[in-house]
């Protein structure tokens, strides 16, 4: 087959991302504008916000991709954008630029799935990893436990029923005054505390199903931080951080073992942005290493949105046969798989 160069954009959310990479596997350029610092006065994202930023970013970030991979619009071979699941108007923006590129260059265009892309990440990191294996998608919208069962075949065996793990993560830290993201800062947090100082709860719903459920944590840490205030005690922040993001990372990881134990499998790969979560990869390695299972995680930079990812994603749809017409839509609540 002959070398495959795939221009990749990712405007799901709140970073504009274009790359360029060569037979799916190979980065030749991954570059990424983020409007964190914007957002962040905000406490989150503010989508109409984000539509205007990636609108007026999306031309020089392509701009400069392709000048980092040192290669022209003339030795694109693929287009490949975000069709979802992500903001509609940030969406928007990548999928009209990937659809005027495809047109006007007339090569293939493919819409990928942001989450399918979380997992991706990992094939960018690691050249050795292969499915089928066992994945944990933990990001600001979504939690899923996934049988990946090969490059486009994804099979959800658990997901989270109200809340997802990141999400809870950025409410907590709101709630305790933290800046926006609440990931990192409450990981930053917490490794100054004591994960066993606050005794909150560990929703395992039962053991029959591999779902998730992060709403009553959520809550009863925020009880515990409304009462302490009632009482005039001072916060201890970092006690707090460890004793929820323990309460969290226990239930992720109990429910991956299980799974990966009734299917029998040694692989176990982590994505989406709270896989950058420190200790949520300490958690997993030591899991491995009791247990003999592999585990994978992509560097912190891919872990996040970005467009290398994506551009991994399309190259096996399309290696898979999947086209797409010009009149691909997007899809703002998109599951995995679909």
């Amino acid at each position: 087959m002959k070398e495959l160069k795939i221009l990749a954009i990712e405007t799901s959310c709140d970073e504009t991302s274009v790359a360029v990479i060569k037979n799916g596997r190979e980065i030749m350029s991954n570059i990424i504008s983020s409007q964190i610092s914007t957002h962040r006065i905000f406490g989150g994202v503010v989508p109409e916000i984000a539509s205007r930023m990636h609108l007026e970013n999306i031309n020089l970030i392509i701009k400069e991709a392709l000048e980092e991979a040192k290669i022209g619009f003339e030795d694109i071979d693929l287009v490949a954008c975000t069709k979802g699941p992500g903001l509609i108007g940030a969406l928007l923006v990548g999928i009209s630029s990937a659809k005027a590129i495809s047109f006007a260059l007339d090569i293939p265009l493919v819409g990928v799935n942001h989450m399918e892309g979380h997992i991706c990440a990992n094939y960018l990191v690691h050249k050795d990893l292969e499915p089928p294996f066992i994945g944990l998608i933990v990001s600001g919208g979504h939690t899923y436990l996934v049988q990946v069962n090969s490059y486009t075949d994804f099979e959800i065996i658990g997901r989270t029923r109200d809340d997802a793990a990141g999400e809870s993560f950025d409410k907590i830290a709101r709630a305790l005054g933290l800046a926006y993201p609440g990931g990192p800062e409450i990981d930053a947090q917490a490794k100054k505390g004591n994960p066993e100082a606050i005794d909150f709860p560990r929703v395992i719903i039962d053991k029959k199903t591999y779902d998730f459920s992060f709403s009553g944590l959520k809550t009863s840490v925020l009880n515990y931080i409304n009462n302490q205030k009632q009482k005039n005690i001072e916060l201890n922040i970092p006690d707090i951080c460890a004793s929820f993001q323990q309460a969290v990372l226990d239930v992720l990881i109990e429910k991956s073992y299980r799974l990966l134990k009734e299917k029998n499998m040694n692989k176990f790969v982590i994505s989406g942005g709270v896989a950058a979560n420190s200790k949520l990869i300490e958690m997993a390695e030591k899991m491995g290493e009791e247990n003999n299972i592999k585990v994978y995680y992509p560097s912190k930079i891919l872990s996040t949105d970005n467009a290398a990812m994506i551009g991994c994603a399309a190259y096996y749809d399309y290696i898979n046969g999947k086209r797409d017409e010009l009149s691909l839509k997007v899809y703002p609540n998109l599951e995995l798989g679909q």
